[in-house]
């Protein structure tokens, strides 16, 4: 390995990262919006919606801001509506499981306590993975808060979520969507219609609708790629399909999860083939993009030091204090979150991935990825339509 000049680099300064928008513009505070819009009182947001009676929540798997703005022609309803809009941000890190609970709680990641794609489970020496919820834990222990849509529901307005039948009974369902009636539709259109028909059927409504192909496809063949701009193109088609039937008193807001990046193999760090960022380290977590970094007891200020060194020009690495302190989880981090929080948290800048070839054979191999603060991953629509 060649000899690194580290004086040389401008190490990167944790509390400079582009933190999302928290309380005024992220995931997090969009279900809280639409509630005070449906007359609900008791729910803190910053971000303000206009009224409406029924509302449909349309999320589009990996469909980032930017990645909508490069494609005019393969997007155009949605294209049109991003005139006089803006994006919100989804939360660190990117990542599905993280921001489908904060959709659904209406709290940031260091609340409920998804927060990664791995993360260890405090006092096991074992990582969960928070989308596949493997190994198993106990859901409601895990995340205790309520959903939003079970406050709604609750309070007297038709709640419904639409979405894949194989999503109906999964934990991550159970933590971070449930609430009211779970309908299972197989196919993009089956969904839009679904949705569309229990906003008419119902005087007041919240629906919530998903497709996934989009992300899957920007994984596989990379955002960059024919198949990716295909499927934008049928996610658009659907969106309109979607509005064109919403009944009256109704709108709809189509957003998104986390944007994605292409990375290059020759961008990429193995940390399973480098002796410098393995040593000291008892279990790497999270995901190429958004590390949280676990170490041996008594090691985390050398695994610090080190990957501060080896990465600190092109990811913000941060000890879990110090990300904390700079709010990447959110303005609080309740306790029981803390420890799922790596030792070391460090999030790409450049369009570099820590990939882990031997313990991540399926994520090492995926060409877009996500997970950091860079506007590509962060930015995600909130497009409305109104009936």
């Amino acid at each position: 390995m060649p000899h690194l000049d580290y004086d040389s680099f401008e190490i990167l300064d944790p509390s400079d990262a582009p933190v999302p928008a928290y309380g005024s513009g992220s995931l997090a505070d969009l279900l809280p919006a639409v509630a005070t819009g449906l007359g609900l009182p008791g729910f803190d947001s910053g971000l303000v919606l206009e009224p409406a009676d029924r509302v449909c929540v349309f999320l589009v798997d990996g469909m980032g801001w930017e990645l909508v703005r490069r494609h005019p022609e393969y997007a155009p309803f949605l294209t049109s509506l991003m005139a006089g809009s803006s994006p919100i941000t989804a939360g660190f890190p990117s990542t599905t499981a993280t921001s489908l609970a904060s959709v659904g709680t209406g709290t940031p990641p260091g609340r409920h306590g998804l927060a990664g794609y791995t993360v260890a489970v405090p006092g096991t020496g074992y990582l969960m993975n928070q989308l596949r919820w493997q190994p198993p834990v106990d859901p409601v222990s895990w995340q205790p808060y309520p959903t939003v849509f079970e406050q709604v529901h609750q309070a007297g307005v038709a709640t419904s979520q639409v979405s894949s039948p194989l999503f109906a009974q999964t934990p991550l369902t159970r933590v971070a969507l449930s609430g009211g009636s779970f309908l299972g539709r197989t196919t993009g259109e089956e969904r839009m219609d679904e949705a569309a028909r229990w906003l008419a059927d119902h005087d007041r409504a919240l629906v919530y609708t998903y497709v996934s192909e989009l992300d899957g496809a920007g994984h596989r063949f990379g955002v960059d790629s024919d198949d990716w701009r295909m499927m934008l193109n049928t996610v658009d088609r659907l969106a309109r399909r979607l509005a064109e039937q919403l009944p009256p008193r109704s709108a709809l807001y189509v957003t998104a999860d986390h944007g994605m990046i292409d990375i290059a193999p020759e961008d990429r760090i193995d940390f399973d083939e480098d002796w410098e960022l393995s040593a000291g380290v008892a279990l790497l977590g999270g995901e190429g993009r958004a590390r949280h970094v676990y170490a041996v007891p008594g090691a985390a200020a050398d695994v610090f030091t080190v990957w501060s060194e080896v990465l600190g020009d092109r990811m913000w690495v941060a000890t879990r204090d110090q990300a904390i302190a700079a709010g990447w989880f959110g303005p609080v981090v309740d306790d029981r979150v803390y420890h799922r929080i790596g030792d070391v948290v460090a999030a790409a800048r450049d369009d570099i991935a820590v990939i882990a070839s031997r313990k991540e054979p399926g994520e090492s191999s995926m060409i877009g990825l996500h997970g950091s603060m860079t506007p590509v991953e962060q930015l995600v629509p909130l497009l409305e339509v109104r009936a």
